[in-house]
């Protein structure tokens, strides 16, 4: 079992996202929390130009909706499974 991850939201903020293959996604503008136990559902990622978000689950304002469950490392970047949450054709 995968240990979690601790980091303060405001060292997540602005960072670059991108997939395990190194596609760009975007950066985290912000974030959606489960009002019951406070823990963080998602990230909000502004996408990056040129990223295809019609196969992607998106807010209103069009940013990329990601379970948080799906961040793999963080570092300079943040790194999503994205292969797990949409399948291999990603």
């Amino acid at each position: 079992m995968r240990r979690p991850m601790k980091k303060f939201a405001t060292e997540l903020h602005g960072k670059t996202v991108m997939t395990q293959e190194g596609q760009i996604l975007g950066m985290i503008d912000n974030f959606m929390a489960d009002m019951r136990t406070g823990k963080f559902d998602c990230l909000l990622v502004t996408p990056a130009e040129g990223v295809d978000t019609r196969l992607l689950k998106v807010d209103a304002l069009g940013r990329i909706i990601l379970p948080f469950v799906r961040i793999q490392a963080t570092g300079d970047v943040v790194v999503v499974d994205m292969e797990s949450l949409y399948g291999p054709s990603h």
